[in-house]
Order: C-alpha cells, then sequence, then structure tokens
C-alpha cells in the first residue's frame, strides 16, 4: 500500500524510457533538426542581406565575427550540455529535486557565461578585428572591413544575455523530451531576425534609417532576446517534470562542480571550432592578392555547410538525452540501440550533404553575390573541403556519445587532435606552397584522423561504462 502511494505520488515513467528507439529517436530530434535548419537558414539570409549590402566589406566583417560568435555558442552549448546530461541522468534515476536544482544552476552558469562575453564585447573586440586584419592588403585599402567587424561583434557580444539564455531554455525542455516546445523557441527568434534584417540592414525611407552591418547585429539579437523571452514562460508553464525556482540559482558548489566536469570538456571542444576560424583566417590572409576573397569564400562556406552539419548536430542533440536517461536506468539495450541508428543516420545525411557541395559549388556562391575572384577560389574550395563530409558524421555521432555517458574528456582530445594538432599546422606548411587551393585539403586530412581517434574512444568508453552483461 505504502509503495502503491509513493508511485501515485510520482511522475509517470518519461517516454525515453518505454517508447520503441527509432520512434523516440525522430521525435526528439526532427523537431531539434528542424529548428535547427531554421537557425541555419537565417544565418545565411543575414550573410545574403549583408553581401547585397556590401559583398566584399560586409561578408568579411561577418567572417572575422565569426569565432567569436561561435566561441559565443561553444560556451552557452558547452554549459547546457553539462547541465543536460546530468539533469537526463537525474530523471532517469527519478530524483526530481535533484534535477531542478542542477536546473537553477545551469541558469547560474548561463549569467557567469554572459558576464565573460560582455567584457569581450566592451574591451577586446577593435583588437581581435585589427589582429585578423594585418596582413590582407585590401583590408588596409578599404577601411570598412575593420569598422564593420568592429560594430557587428561589439553588438552580438554586449547583447548576448538573449543567447545564453535562449540556449539554456531549449536544452531544458529537451531534456524533458519537449523538442517540439524547442522548436517553436528557436523559430520564433528565427522570425523575428528574418524580418528585422532586411528593415535595420537598409532602412525604410525616412522613418527608419539604414543601419547597414550594424542593424545585421541589431536584428540578430533581437531574435535572441525573443527566443529567451519565450524558452523561460514555456519552461516555467509545460514543464511539469522540472520545476524553476529562483533560490535554485544560488550556487551550489557541489552541483557545480559535478555540471562542469562535463561542460568544461564540451565547451573547448566546440571553442576549438573559434581558434580554427581564426587561425585559417591569419592563414588565409597571408596571400596578400587574394586574401580577403579567400577569407570571404572561407566564411561563405561555414555558412553553408551549416545545413549539412546542423541536422546532425540535432539528431545528436535528440540522442544525447536518451542516452543518458537510460544510461541513468541501467538499460544497455536501448543505449546501443539508439548509438546505432543515429550513427547510420549521421553518416547517410553527411554522404547527401557531400554530393551537393560536389555538385553545385558555383550555384552555392552565387548565393552570396560572390564576384569572380570568390567564384574562382570557392568551387573548388567547396569541392574539397567537403571530402570531409565523408568521416565527419561519424565522428560527429561517437563524441556526442562520450559526452552522453560523461566522458566528454574524449571528444575534447579528438577535436583537438583534429582541428588544432592537425588541420591548422597542415594548412599552414601548405600555404607555403604559394597555392591558396593547396590549403583547403588540410580538412580532409584532418578528418581521416578524427576517424581513428573517434572510433577508439567510443569503444573504450562503451566497454568501461557499458560493459556487456
Amino acid at each position: 500500500m505504502e509503495e502503491a502511494l509513493k508511485n501515485a505520488g510520482a511522475p509517470r515513467e518519461n517516454k525515453m524510457g518505454t517508447m520503441p528507439i527509432p520512434k523516440l529517436l525522430f521525435s526528439m530530434s526532427v523537431p531539434i533538426i528542424i529548428s535547427m535548419l531554421v537557425q541555419a537558414l537565417y544565418n545565411i539570409v543575414d550573410s545574403v542581406f549583408v553581401a547585397a549590402y556590401d559583398n566584399v566589406a560586409g561578408t568579411a566583417a561577418l567572417t572575422f565575427a565569426f569565432p567569436i560568435q561561435n566561441l559565443m555558442i561553444a560556451v552557452a552549448v558547452g554549459l547546457a550540455v553539462g547541465m543536460n546530461a546530468l539533469l537526463s541522468r537525474s530523471l532517469g534515476q527519478k530524483n526530481y529535486e535533484r534535477a531542478n536544482k542542477i536546473a537553477g544552476q545551469g541558469y547560474f552558469l548561463t549569467l557567469c557565461g554572459y558576464l565573460l562575453f560582455l567584457i569581450v564585447g566592451l574591451f577586446l573586440v577593435e583588437p581581435f578585428v585589427s589582429l585578423q586584419c594585418t596582413d590582407m592588403t585590401e583590408a588596409k585599402t578599404n577601411p570598412n572591413i575593420h569598422l564593420y567587424g568592429v560594430q557587428y561583434i561589439s553588438i552580438v557580444c554586449v547583447a548576448s544575455i538573449g543567447v545564453f539564455l535562449q540556449v539554456t531554455g531549449e536544452r531544458l525542455l529537451q531534456a524533458t523530451g519537449k523538442t517540439m516546445l524547442s522548436m517553436v523557441v528557436q523559430g520564433a527568434g528565427a522570425i523575428v531576425n528574418l524580418i528585422l534584417d532586411p528593415i535595420l540592414i537598409f532602412g525604410i525611407g525616412d522613418v527608419i534609417p539604414s543601419m547597414g552591418v550594424a542593424g545585421a547585429a541589431i536584428a540578430t539579437v533581437a531574435g535572441q532576446f525573443v527566443s529567451a523571452a519565450l524558452s523561460i514562460f514555456l519552461n516555467l508553464k509545460y514543464n511539469r517534470e522540472l520545476t524553476l525556482r529562483l533560490r535554485s540559482i544560488l550556487p551550489d558548489a557541489r552541483l557545480l562542480r559535478e555540471i562542469l566536469a562535463i561542460a568544461i570538456p564540451s565547451v573547448l571542444m566546440q571553442a576549438i571550432g573559434s581558434v580554427m576560424t581564426f587561425c585559417m583566417n591569419m592563414v588565409l590572409g597571408r596571400f596578400p592578392q587574394n586574401g580577403v576573397a579567400a577569407v570571404n569564400v572561407f566564411g561563405i562556406y561555414f555558412k553553408l555547410q551549416s545545413f549539412v552539419f546542423m541536422p546532425v548536430f540535432g539528431l545528436n542533440n535528440g540522442m544525447v538525452p536518451i542516452i543518458a536517461y537510460n544510461y541513468g536506468a541501467q538499460k544497455r539495450d536501448r543505449v546501443m540501440k539508439t548509438i546505432r541508428l543515429s550513427t547510420v543516420c549521421a553518416v547517410a545525411y553527411m554522404l547527401l550533404g557531400l554530393a551537393v557541395f560536389q555538385l553545385f559549388p558555383a550555384q552555392l556562391l552565387s548565393i552570396f553575390k560572390a564576384n569572380q575572384a570568390m567564384l574562382d577560389i570557392g568551387c573548388v574550395a567547396l569541392r574539397i573541403i567537403s571530402l570531409s563530409f565523408l568521416f565527419a558524421g561519424f565522428c560527429i555521432a561517437t563524441s556526442s556519445v562520450c559526452q552522453a555517458l560523461g566522458k566528454s574528456i574524449y571528444s575534447l582530445f579528438t577535436s583537438v587532435g583534429r582541428q588544432l594538432v592537425v588541420l591548422i599546422p597542415t594548412a599552414l606548411l601548405l600555404s607555403l606552397s604559394g597555392q591558396i587551393n593547396a590549403v583547403w585539403w588540410a580538412f580532409p586530412i584532418a578528418e581521416i584522423i578524427s576517424v581513428s581517434l573517434s572510433l577508439f574512444f567510443m569503444l573504450r568508453v562503451l566497454k568501461k561504462v557499458l560493459p556487456k552483461e
């Protein structure tokens, strides 16, 4: 009788522990994939409008901004990953009070992350942009490249509280299986950004002045603020498995250590992408005659590849809480089924992306008003870099498995090996040939190394954490 009363008062079994894996994975992932594709779309539209405003200086400014924006997302998502993995495990163990505290600590870390980028936005933007312009001949003759870069980065950093709150709120919804609401959160911000972009960039007669690249930044942060407010509202109203309280935000040293043990490797792993893009901008800028064109092509590539990588990341964002929940519930068979299905889907989608990049590079570049210099460099670049897609799907899936099972450090080792130990030194060596097209081969070379590391670490984690019975 006592047990029956206890069960009656507890929330019912979460669908992550009972629903068939294929149905569960796709029901969790598809809304996230859609929302991330919307995110990728509005990032691309942002760049398209800026390119229409000034296709050389505007595109270069957004490319210079990419490392900082990517770092911002890395910190926000990495902290949320640490919170989410611990939260999903607690839900799998039916420890709801601990889950509530973890959610509060997630918001505390969110505020800490914002303060970091507020400092960057106030004091470090100008030297950051100047450093990337050092060797570019065209940047010295076109002052708008530097000006636009400083304007855009300053605005997105100072107002970055929106993106931090948005990401945390989305991950709380995902952790409890409410991925449709997560899609609504991100979609709302994307719509706001899409509406405001042309209005603020080009203006409307005498009513709204043209703000140029600064207008694009304002539109971006406005969308993030809308998403942030909506995420808080939806969690408070519809997320019944979590009870958000202000007192839970007060720092708890023990829980913060547990979250950061998972989050820091995840932050570092994603932040490596920022270091890589910054270093690649520097390598490409060493070509004085076509450095700006090469940097712009590199920036366009990252906008385009988001349509390939975002769905795979969305799939894995749906996979992580499923694995973490079932690991906490000690359901090994469900964990392994999720890993196998996710990996197959990730590889298949990346192959589709490879085909598009190989067949239509000129058409893709033309979306961004690419001039002839950018087309000459870009068609070759897209075809070479996209060869890395052959291996990337498997690497992303295995890294997410390590994160979900609390071994993010292995994902960090793989990412460091691929992007810093191999890719950047290889790109630098290839640049010594004096041929800009040789530099792009660093990407597939680095991804080949990553496959070996990813497989080794995943097998090691599974053997240690989920041994066969």
